[in-house]
């Protein structure tokens, strides 16, 4: 007997998805929320008590997935030889006790320059580059070191070295010197460490440097566009009054709450004042 051939089988051709004219398609929409603290400065009069205040508003406010501390987090330079580990360790216990597994990041300032190694110690490196929580690694925080109005030359490099593949926050403790800047001169970088820090970026990565937060002006100031030719786009934030030094009871202390949103393939940075 013959072998009786099998029917062929049908190829079914599955129709290609065609854009309906007048419909866009919806861009996934999505947003961290992350706080930003400066000049803290626990050791220094009630400065403990008012960061112990300010810090649990912030956690609770939203759904915070990073906290950024911008530097004299502590007074440790003032007393660096009996009570410097005491204020590293009163800031440290607050910050994990209030964020429990909220990361954070702390930049160096220039009242802890002169004890850096318990710097190290109790809050890491530095300067240095991470992913920022929540954004599979398309956006990159990048901490500086410039606590003694200088940038080192670790953290120059690591500016010279961003790729334009990914997205940037940057922190760091002294305000740039940006045209129109209202922060007291004697607190702000000189020109040329600002032409400095601007130069070093790669051309090719200027416009996806979203947002620098800076500190030590003991004031709140924003510049959202053009902050230096080449930085059409890039927001300029100053917060430094999380802590009662040079800062008015009652007024303006306080911090930054924050978003970062994405949209389709670009991001863009929110910060507004929080007391």
């Amino acid at each position: 007997m013959k072998r009786q051939a099998r029917p062929a089988r049908k190829r079914v051709l599955r129709a290609k998805r065609q854009a309906v004219p007048g419909v866009k398609r919806r861009i996934k929409v999505q947003t961290v929320e992350f706080a930003v603290f400066g000049d803290s400065h626990v050791g220094y009069g009630n400065s403990l008590s008012i960061f112990k205040s300010l810090l649990p508003k912030a956690v609770s406010s939203g759904n915070k997935r990073f906290i950024i501390f911008g530097g004299n987090n502590t007074q440790a330079g003032a007393d660096h030889r009996n009570n410097a580990g005491t204020y590293y360790k009163e800031f440290k216990d607050t910050v994990t006790s209030t964020l429990g597994s909220i990361p954070y990041k702390a930049s160096i300032g220039n009242w802890e320059a002169s004890t850096r190694s318990l710097f190290t110690q109790y809050l890491g490196a530095v300067s240095g580059q991470m992913n920022f929580p929540g954004t599979q690694g398309k956006v990159r925080y990048v901490w500086l070191d410039c606590a003694l109005g200088q940038f080192t030359p670790a953290s120059l490099n690591l500016l010279r070295n961003l790729d334009d593949r990914y997205f940037y926050i940057i922190d760091f403790h002294w305000p740039l010197r940006v045209q129109g800047i209202t922060v007291d001169s004697s607190h702000v970088l000189s020109a040329a460490e600002t032409s400095k820090f601007f130069t070093a970026i790669p051309a090719k990565a200027r416009e996806k440097v979203l947002a620098i937060f800076t500190h030590h002006g003991h004031k709140f100031y924003r510049k959202l566009n053009n902050i230096y030719p080449g930085y059409t786009k890039t927001k300029f934030f100053v917060t430094g009054c999380s802590g009662e030094y040079k800062c008015k009871p009652g007024g303006n202390m306080g911090y930054y709450n924050a978003t970062l949103t994405s949209s389709g393939s670009g991001y863009k940075v929110e910060a507004f004042i929080a007391h």
